[in-house]
């Protein structure tokens, strides 16, 4: 689809408002362009809508119509920041049900059904909000374009593909199990969990370091040795760096603030915080400044009094919290790292279960599933005003959180730290398997 660069016919730009509104906002509303139809070559009309949806980030909705011939276009575009790690999401889909799932996937994203040893490869689709079953009839509209071509040129391929066509229509049927893999290196795909707040069972989520390869077909480059800035402990220590990035909610200009700062009995963290002054958002994360411990640790704590809201706690970006009693589970790399109390991590959990959800609310909400979440909601109100004994459980692979305790140098009654051997695959997902330390015999260089 072709745009042709100039004023909008509804009239000038965005104004001073955010330039990517909530998704329903009153400031939400297509820009119109005129532009040129591939097909008949005549003028057509393009809509943007530059609109923001939970748990996707900022998005370009465009729907293209030519009044000439009928042809119509329309796409969906990642507008957010690529995000620090890559996202691979598992989904074994056993029923009809799962094939409602709704899904984003984006155009660098790439789809894998091992069952059918079926692939489509990254940048050759565009990306697409849709669900499993669209996903597949998108698959299987794509194989059928050129199947009237491939009969008269060679009949043979064209049957192969026929036969695979089928294969792909009776994924719908679900008479057998098949497992669906989006895999995307930038980190803005998505595939629902119906059964928010508890643990999806059939959908696994893994967050890994891109390589080089997926760097460079992002467009991304790493900074040379020259462009790096090299500074001591001790400056980092008395020093508050600061460099400009992008409001992750208004996606206008900002600046982040980041400082090293030494936790007691602890160690080491980096605090960045984020204040933007276009639409008022503020945001802080905590990340470890320290190395990989030689032991995950995991934190188990009895909550039974109101005072062990006060405690201080430090989230990891690679901890998991879980609350037995609720059959919760907050997986790694979700809500990145904090340094907050545990009030405040309870408070931050309800507000990303409820508030940013997408199916919480509005067209894509269900009654039942409303009602899940809003009686989760309560009962997490009632942990953090101390009318609910609860149990919640710190398991960081990299052992490097934290939760006070209230009776140091003594033990904590209420408390139990436990230290483990990470499994392989605990040591995969930290990227450990793949660094090779030792045996490397040190080079003299003469001077």
């Amino acid at each position: 689809m072709a745009v042709s660069v100039g004023e909008a016919p509804g009239g000038p730009g965005p104004g001073p408002g955010p330039l990517f509104p909530d998704l329903g906002g009153e400031d939400a509303g297509p820009n119109l362009i005129e532009s040129l139809c591939m097909n008949c070559l005549k003028n057509g009309m393009t809509r943007l809508l530059l609109t923001k949806i939970p748990f996707f980030k900022e998005i370009i909705v465009s729907s293209f119509t030519c009044e000439s011939c009928g042809w119509v276009n329309n796409e969906v575009q990642s507008a957010g920041k690529i995000q620090e790690e890559g996202v691979r999401y598992t989904l074994c889909v056993s029923s009809k049900e799962d094939l409602n799932r709704e899904v984003v996937k984006a155009d660098c994203a790439m789809t894998r059904i091992p069952e059918l040893d079926f692939e489509i490869p990254p940048f050759t689709q565009k990306g697409a909000l849709s669900t499993v079953e669209g996903l597949i009839d998108r698959a299987v509209a794509g194989l059928e374009q050129d199947q009237p071509t491939r009969k008269a040129m060679d009949p043979s391929v064209a049957l192969k593909i026929e036969e695979f066509i089928e294969k792909l229509k009776k994924l719908k049927d679900v008479d057998m199990p098949f497992t669906l893999i989006i895999d995307d290196p930038s980190g803005n795909s998505f595939i629902e969990n119906p059964h928010a707040p508890q643990k999806d069972e059939a959908l696994t989520i893994t967050h890994y370091k891109r390589d080089a390869h997926q760097d460079s077909m992002l467009g991304l480059q790493k900074a040379t040795e020259e462009e790096t800035h090299t500074a001591t402990l001790d400056e980092l220590r008395n020093e508050v760096l600061q460099f400009s990035t992008n409001c992750p909610e208004c996606n206008a200009p900002a600046e982040t603030n980041m400082k090293l700062l030494q936790i007691p009995h602890f160690k080491e963290v980096i605090i960045m915080a984020t204040n933007c002054g276009a639409c008022g958002h503020r945001t802080n994360e905590v990340k470890s400044g320290g190395a990989t411990e030689p032991l995950g640790t995991k934190i188990t704590l009895r909550i039974t009094d109101p005072s062990d809201m006060t405690r201080d706690l430090l989230k990891s970006e690679t901890c998991t919290v879980s609350i037995p009693e609720l059959e919760f589970q907050l997986g790694m790399g979700i809500l990145g790292g904090k340094f907050t109390t545990l009030e405040g991590l309870l408070t931050d959990m309800k507000e990303l279960i409820m508030a940013k959800n997408p199916f919480f609310a509005g067209d894509s909400s269900a009654p039942e599933k409303s009602g899940k979440l809003r009686e989760f909601g309560q009962k997490l109100d009632e942990i953090i005003a101390g009318r609910r004994e609860a149990h919640i459980i710190l398991k960081d692979s990299a052992g490097n959180s934290y939760l006070q305790n209230l009776y140091a140098p003594d033990p904590d009654p209420e408390m139990k730290i436990e230290k483990y051997e990470r499994t392989f695959e605990d040591n995969e997902e930290l990227g450990l398997n793949d660094m090779k330390t030792e045996n490397y015999q040190e080079q003299e260089i003469d001077k």
